[in-house]
């Protein structure tokens, strides 16, 4: 109800085009394009496809963005240098590069952007944090992880802000953070740089850390950014707030850990009250990763460079088409989610989408006014209702109904089962 709807249309697409078309499709190529002895999560089997190519599509989209973000900004700064012209400006506190569109933006939404772009932070501390904080990891997670070595940590800090950027547009567009994709990325290229001889796997597991932070905190930041703008709070009062709970979490998060570790001694072991099931994913990819990308099933990387280009080219379509038949033409980042995650929540998105325009063609006006207050609703009892859910499986309460569908195939060996 929050999301656009061609965000919304575009999750739907992709999850039509993946888990409609393209699995069941490779999966009839099992015994040729991979063994079929290999098991649904094996990134040499199905889930290879699934998460790689759901990469190059979020590559593909997300640096086409960037680049275009970036040349545009270039573009106009020379125009400005150049030619001294006020009207080629970057958009400040007192005016705007586009008069026309900020004249139909409401009070509030001015009065937002103005104050929004009055505390900016500067280009150059950006900069200069960014540095040091590069220099201490390669100072530091070498002596703590000794097959990481800094080299890596400077490939990861020169590749990442563009890796962020991507994060943090997805999320802006979907909600969703795919950090631990990236992260996945990191794996691959680190653990197969590294190879197996050398400590490709603890290098492998320990890059994708850092990866992972770098991006999700990109991310994080988009997220508290826009809560400002909405409410009209300064964004270094946003960032120092950022700062002052990441900080807190540096002495909280490995409490926590700890006493987590003290109480429970079977911690992270499969069939334990906490399995840490991720941890056996992230260490079965780091130990395929070693191997380097031939070790991905067949066609794997066409079908990678294939996407790729798609996602470019549907971004230049929607470019070239121009605002009136643009809007039309679906968002490849939207597309990629549930090629990694699943469509399950792409039903869920579009029935959203469905009731607020039914919703606004009852009436617009409380449509628009209670549209996001009634999301927000919906978001925070999800949310919470997590607590009680983990407290009810704690003390093994089992649901009363079990509702699971199956394939037509799979669904008459169940109904012969059970007429036996």
């Amino acid at each position: 109800m929050i999301c656009p709807y061609i965000v919304n249309i575009s999750v739907l697409l992709g999850g039509i085009i993946s888990w409609g078309l393209m699995w069941p499709l490779i999966e009839d190529r099992k015994g040729d394009w991979y063994s079929a002895d290999l098991g649904p999560g094996s990134f040499s089997g199905i889930q290879g496809y699934r998460v790689f190519i759901a990469i190059a599509m979020i590559l593909g989209d997300g640096l086409y963005n960037f680049i275009k973000v970036l040349s545009r900004t270039l573009l106009g700064l020379f125009h400005q240098l150049r030619y001294k012209d006020v009207s080629s400006e970057l958009p400040v506190a007192d005016h705007s590069s586009d008069v026309s569109s900020q004249s139909q933006l409401s009070y509030d939404d001015k009065r937002r952007t103005q104050l929004f772009l009055k505390h900016q932070i500067p280009i150059m501390f950006a900069v200069g944090g960014y540095v040091a904080i590069a220099a201490i990891s390669m100072a530091t997670l070498p002596h703590i992880f000794h097959q990481l070595k800094w080299y890596y940590i400077l490939v990861i800090y020169i590749f990442a802000p563009a890796l962020a950027f991507c994060n943090a547009y997805g999320c802006g567009l979907t909600d969703w953070s795919l950090a631990s994709t990236y992260g996945k990325l990191a794996i691959f290229t680190i653990g197969a740089w590294a190879g197996a001889a050398h400590g490709g796997v603890l290098a492998g597991l320990a890059a994708c850390g850092v990866m992972m932070n770098i991006v999700s905190t990109a991310s994080d930041l988009m997220q508290d950014f826009k809560t400002g703008y909405l409410t009209l709070a300064s964004p270094r009062s946003m960032f120092v707030s950022q700062i002052i709970g990441t900080a807190m979490g540096c002495v909280i998060s490995p409490c926590v850990f700890w006493l987590f570790y003290k109480a429970f001694d079977d911690l992270g072991q499969p069939g334990s009250q906490y399995p840490a099931p991720n941890a056996v994913v992230f260490r079965n990819m780091v130990l395929l990763g070693v191997k380097g990308f031939s070790s991905l099933p067949k066609n794997c990387l066409l079908l990678c460079y294939v996407f790729f280009g798609a996602a470019i080219l549907i971004n230049l379509i929607k470019d070239l088409a121009g605002k009136k038949w643009g809007r039309f033409i679906p968002l490849p980042m939207a597309m990629a989610i549930p090629f990694y995650i699943g469509s399950y929540f792409a039903i869920d998105m579009c029935l959203g989408s469905l009731i607020l325009f039914v919703w606004e063609k009852i009436n617009k006006a409380k449509a628009d006014a209670l549209g996001p207050a009634v999301a927000s609703g919906l978001i925070c009892g999800d949310g919470i209702w997590t607590l009680p859910a983990s407290i009810l499986a704690l003390a093994g309460v089992k649901p009363p109904i079990c509702m699971k569908f199956l394939s037509r195939g799979n669904n008459a060996k169940v109904d012969a089962f059970l007429g036996s």
